[in-house]
């Protein structure tokens, strides 16, 4: 029997083919998990070479990178055009090779100044701030631990540099001629600027290959904005074809697969590797270009989900932008989603972020909103929906409570939220204090090597702690129903309520059977479900903007759940908007599945509904699609109308999954049958056959939807 496609995405539409057999193969072994079976931990005899007195942390990193460095695996294959390979298997265990301890993510390194610079220019400015002097010993200790790693770096590169020299003088004919190529491309990026867009390409994946080999999960920033320029000049004098610049891009996007099937239960591939694509300038001209298509075109044939792409989208972007984005979200896998560039904008301006910064945003390599190279960022989560659970006394060993009206209950409520982000904002104000070194996260963060601090020492320019709700849909129906029953219809007493919800709804199923059904939910374009959810994300964003800035830590808001619903349903009880114990509730800023019953349009227009300026860190709404709704000119027509609809109603970020429910479970039951299904699960995308039964199992019960 012949092995499957594992570029097949499950989906009933043809995709051109574009690319050459030799990448698609590539890219197929990729995919199968070939790559990620070779890696390997690093030697433990390594780690006894590390001192263990005498040096700082940061310099004990720094020997560290450089045994890694010297020692881990090569892998250059034959037939690739693009080389580099983090071959270590700690790395994507979230872990410093050889050093140990947990390594950097939720950040987007500064490729772009690699990409100006080269090392030789970051190692200059290393040297020329110690020769100023004005620092303390631990700020020249960092910025000698930096160029430690820069060393590290260029031992990286020379030893791939020789191995292709002795397979060019192994070898004749074409795969001397190749191998030839590949040499020269390499043999002088990253340590200078490229020229070439080949050479740009190559050096951008070298850099971000290494600090990925560290362990370290950068996202990948705006890559049509760093690489467009090479490629037009390429053009334009002839040294290039758009179809040979798209088989380069190819490559690069099939290296992204070096990691597929490692991680299992939320997914593989949650790396935290983000691409950004378009938007606009400081001066407000669109950045579209040929390289923000040729990205496209790649995810589009390949279907690599590693790198998750988001588009920025404004009221001016190109039409064809608009129609490539809405034929690759229909092959599903919620590869590409869309932000709202606008509201992006004037959500970091309120911040304070100045206009020329604020528009090279991107994402710290999920959807949260960052400058890249130059912002430190974490979250704080938490789950609102149990502090209005506290609230009316369903804890374990509480007292039910009773509240006159429901603006008592509502003001009970707002008081203990305000309790906990007055916690979340005390907490904020150590952010990023006293953490573990990173020299080489350092490195490539703006202002570090300048206040010779660290990127967990306050050296970044921006420092962003964010406070992050998950299960707002879930309390602005809960408190719709609540307000109905109790205080409207008067159908029970808010201690019988309480009851009703620690028995799980037992004896009451007719009466769960009707909230669920005929009650108002957010969601569904009702003005009074939107209304609560209006009141709720004021109340919510209004405590957070109480505080938008403290002892050097800026507090974006967020709402998010990033598949923390599994987990919280450990905690949470039945709800009072019909759901029980134990359900999968809302994710994200989407409604809780099954209580949209209007179609995408109606959730767009309830999610619209809230001043997104507020949430300057975001909060995405997750859509699913039948591919039947989508079909043909018509079903490109209707997502190019979903996502313009987005934009013009101040949306934020918006995500567009197309899949059939059955197919789903059929993977689920004949996993063999789709070696390559990907499904989009929060800010990252995963093959389905690497989530646990209850990751799959959230993503099966999303509303389907037809537009």
């Amino acid at each position: 029997m012949p092995e499957p496609d594992v570029l097949n995405s499950a989906t009933p539409f043809g995709v051109p083919r574009r690319l050459s057999a030799t990448v698609r193969t590539l890219a197929r072994r990729g995919l199968s998990g070939e790559f990620a079976r070779e890696m390997a931990p690093a030697d433990p005899v390594l780690a006894e070479r590390l001192p263990v007195a005498g040096v700082s942390e940061a310099m004990r990193y720094a020997l560290a990178v450089r045994l890694i460095a010297e020692h881990a695996r090569l892998r250059v294959l034959d037939d690739e055009l693009i080389v580099g390979s983090a071959t270590y298997l700690e790395a994507p265990q979230h872990c410093v090779p050889i050093l140990g301890g947990s390594s950097t993510s939720h950040v987007t390194l500064g490729f772009d100044r690699v990409l100006r610079a080269g090392y030789r220019g970051l190692r200059a400015q290393i040297d020329e701030r110690l020769a100023r002097g004005g620092l303390d010993s631990a700020g020249a200790d960092l910025l000698e631990s930096m160029r430690v790693c820069l060393d590290a770096a260029g031992i990286w590169h020379v030893r791939h540099v020789a191995l292709l020299e002795g397979r060019v003088a192994a070898s004749s004919g074409a795969r001397r001629a190749h191998a030839q190529r590949v040499l020269d491309v390499l043999r002088e990026v990253p340590e200078r600027p490229p020229v070439t867009f080949h050479e740009a390409v190559q050096a951008l994946w070298f850099v971000f290959e290494f600090q990925r080999l560290c362990g370290n999960w950068s996202g990948l920033g705006r890559v049509d904005v760093m690489l467009g320029p090479y490629l037009e000049r390429d053009l334009s004098e002839g040294r290039l074809t758009l179809d040979e610049a798209r088989e380069i891009l190819a490559h690069f996007w099939v290296h992204g697969t070096e990691w597929a099937g490692i991680q299992q239960g939320s997914g593989d591939a949650q790396h935290y590797q983000n691409v950004v694509l378009s938007g606009t300038d400081a001066d407000g001209r669109d950045v579209t270009n040929a390289v923000t298509y040729l990205v496209l075109d790649v995810v589009e044939e390949l279907h690599i989900s590693d790198f998750p792409v988001a588009v920025r989208v404004h009221s001016h972007s190109p039409a064809h932008l608009l129609r490539r984005i809405a034929e690759v979200q229909r092959l599903g896998g919620g590869i590409v989603s869309i932000y709202s560039e606008e509201v992006v904008l004037a959500g970091l301006a309120a911040l304070g972020i100045p206009p020329e910064e604020a528009h090279t945003f991107a994402n710290d390599g999920c959807w949260e909103v960052i400058i890249p190279g130059k912002t430190a960022f974490s979250y704080i989560p938490f789950d609102i929906l149990e502090i209005l659970q506290d609230t009316i006394g369903l804890a374990d060993g509480a007292t039910p409570m009773s509240y006159p009206t429901f603006d008592a209950l509502y003001t009970a409520f707002g008081m203990r939220l305000a309790e906990r982000m007055d916690e979340l904002h005390l907490r904020a104000d150590r952010a990023f204090q006293d953490g573990p070194p990173a020299p080489l996260v350092s490195l490539f963060i703006e202002d570090c090597i300048e206040r010779g601090r660290g990127y967990y020492q306050r050296g970044s320019r921006y420092v962003f702690q964010a406070p992050h709700a998950g299960g707002m849909a879930d309390v602005a129906n809960s408190l719709l129903a609540i307000k109905r029953l109790v205080y409207e219809e008067r159908a029970m007493s808010l201690g019988e309520l309480v009851e009703t919800l620690r028995n799980d709804w037992q004896g009451q199923e007719p009466l769960r059977r009707r909230i669920r059904t005929a009650f108002p939910a957010y969601g569904n374009d009702d003005e009074a479900a939107d209304a609560m959810m209006q009141r709720l994300f004021h109340d919510y964003t209004e405590l957070v903007w109480r505080v938008p800035q403290r002892n050097g830590v800026i507090r974006p808001a967020g709402i998010s759940t990033f598949g923390r619903e599994i987990e919280w349903r450990a905690h949470r009880k039945a709800s009072a908007h019909g759901f029980n114990l134990g359900a999968l509730l809302a994710t994200n800023f989407s409604p809780t599945p099954g209580t949209d019953r209007k179609g995408p349009t109606a959730a767009v227009r309830s999610y619209c509904r809230m001043d997104f300026t507020r949430l300057p860190n975001g909060g995405t709404l997750e859509l699913k699609l039948h591919p039947s709704s989508v079909q043909g000119e018509e079903g490109v027509a209707a997502i190019v109308g979903l996502l313009k609809g987005f934009v013009q109603l101040g949306g934020f970020y918006l995500n567009i999954d197309v899949m059939d429910s059955s197919v789903l479970i059929d993977a689920q039951q004949h996993p063999e049958r789709y070696p390559n299904l990907a499904v989009r699960i929060s800010g990252w995308c995963a093959r389905f056959n690497t989530l646990s039964r209850e990751w799959q199992d959230m993503v099966i019960q999303r509303t389907q939807q037809w537009v």
